[in-house]
């Protein structure tokens, strides 16, 4: 299938690189907040992984909108091409961040809540604490990783775009 990534004469990889650049981010910060605050946790409940979810979705949007765009410009410039080798760097972390967020929810939800349904799966408190710790650093580690990898692309971008168009 061949589509074409342009509205209104724009290149659509422009605009859902915004939705990225806010997505992302906001889905590291539900789960870093879902782990390390338990009023959070309760009032995010399903929204965390949606928003991860949304990420997850737009990731890849962005790297075909890109690479259609860049097939399309008259002079690929080094700089551009740092930013599309980046810019492929993204989809693994959008995925880390969706698998964390979705059993975070999960295990939230379901195992470690006072009275949930399967409770009864961990043998002990020991075992709930050491599985909410590990927990906790994969998602900490995860959110850090997205975030650094945004901005590091988007640096790149910025770089890419405007390097060499003005004057100081």
């Amino acid at each position: 299938m061949n589509f074409d990534w342009e509205f209104n004469g724009l290149p659509l990889h422009v605009l859902i690189v915004h939705a990225v650049v806010i997505v992302v981010p906001l889905a590291a910060l539900c789960a870093v907040l879902t782990a390390f605050w338990p009023a959070g946790r309760r009032r995010l409940g399903i929204v965390t992984p949606l928003v991860a979810f949304a990420a997850l979705v737009l990731v890849p949007l962005a790297v075909q909108a890109g690479e259609w765009l860049q097939s399309r410009l008259v002079n690929v410039t080094p700089l551009l091409g740092a930013h599309t080798s980046l810019g492929r760097t993204l989809l693994p972390w959008a995925i880390a961040l969706f698998i964390v967020a979705a059993l975070q929810w999960a295990w939230y939800r379901y195992i470690a809540a006072p009275g949930a349904r399967f409770a009864f799966a961990l043998p002990s408190r020991t075992g709930r604490l050491t599985i909410n710790i590990v927990l906790d650093l994969v998602v900490l580690v995860t959110a850090i990783g997205s975030v650094i990898t945004v901005a590091l692309i988007g640096e790149s971008g910025s770089r890419a775009v405007w390097t060499g168009l003005f004057t100081s």
